[in-house]
């Protein structure tokens, strides 16, 4: 699904990214791991159009994407969340939801006049649709709530239902689990998995919590100072030397790690 080749994103003299290549497989859900300051959400910001690379080559189902802006990658199928939840906080849960789609017919002002009929076919369609998204997601309860409202894992809920108004491709989650209590983070990992293995979306998520990476992802990716650290299954990374190094300095256990 993604390739990344030999990337780098520098900030002055700063190499946030530093020749970094990675793969991405279809299908997959992928774990990005690594201390703080590794690289990790400013290669989300490459990836997903955000930041430009300062070199190196992104491709996606064998075309290059290299820094195509975010809205060319969204109509490609191509979604990244964020730490912290974009929401719009004004708006009803359901209104996030239905705003996702794009050329809408009420965008134009011609339509808001002429076209009032197709408008009114198109949000009925768009409700059904969000309302289809919230019990998948088990938020119904809270669909007229303003998403302002909602907590920290309730957002993050939201932000994955967005990508499901689209057909989205492959998602990149940036620390899916920050500000979310265990039970809430359960329920993120459960949508995960069923967006996975029902509706074919590939996953790259960033997380802290190893016990949530390791339930939930194969392989897992570990950076380091900008760089590939180490790759394979959970339990191979949290035995590997070079990565307990890097998260924890030498002479410490894996046990250790789990608990980072």
């Amino acid at each position: 699904m993604i390739q990344v080749h030999d990337l780098h994103r520098h900030f002055g003299g700063f190499r946030a990214v530093d020749g970094a290549s990675l793969t991405i497989r279809t299908g997959s859900i992928t774990g990005l791991i690594g201390p703080n300051g590794a690289g990790k959400s400013t290669l989300f910001n490459v990836i997903a159009g955000v930041l430009p690379p300062t070199s190196g080559r992104v491709t996606m189902d064998g075309q290059d994407i290299t820094g195509l802006p975010p809205h060319e990658l969204f109509h490609r199928g191509l979604l990244r969340t964020f730490q912290m939840a974009h929401e719009f906080s004004s708006m009803t849960v359901r209104e996030n939801l239905m705003m996702v789609p794009g050329g809408q017919s009420g965008e134009t002002l011609f339509n808001t006049w002429f076209g009032r009929g197709r408008i009114r076919a198109e949000e009925a369609a768009l409700r059904r649709r969000a309302d289809e998204v919230l019990d998948f997601l088990t938020i119904s309860h809270v669909a007229d709530e303003k998403a302002g409202n909602l907590s920290g894992g309730q957002k993050k809920l939201l932000e994955l239902g967005r990508c499901m108004m689209v057909e989205a491709k492959v998602v990149f989650l940036d620390e899916v689990g920050a500000g979310v209590n265990r039970s809430l983070l359960s329920t993120i990992g459960d949508a995960i998995v069923r967006l996975n293995r029902e509706r074919g979306y590939t996953f790259c998520v960033i997380e802290h919590d190893m016990d949530f990476i390791g339930k939930l992802c194969d392989p897992v990716i570990v950076m380091a100072e900008g760089k590939v650290l180490a790759q394979g299954s959970a339990d191979h990374i949290m035995e590997n030397e070079a990565v307990i190094e890097a998260y924890l300095g030498r002479g410490l256990k894996n046990k250790d790690l789990v608990g980072a």
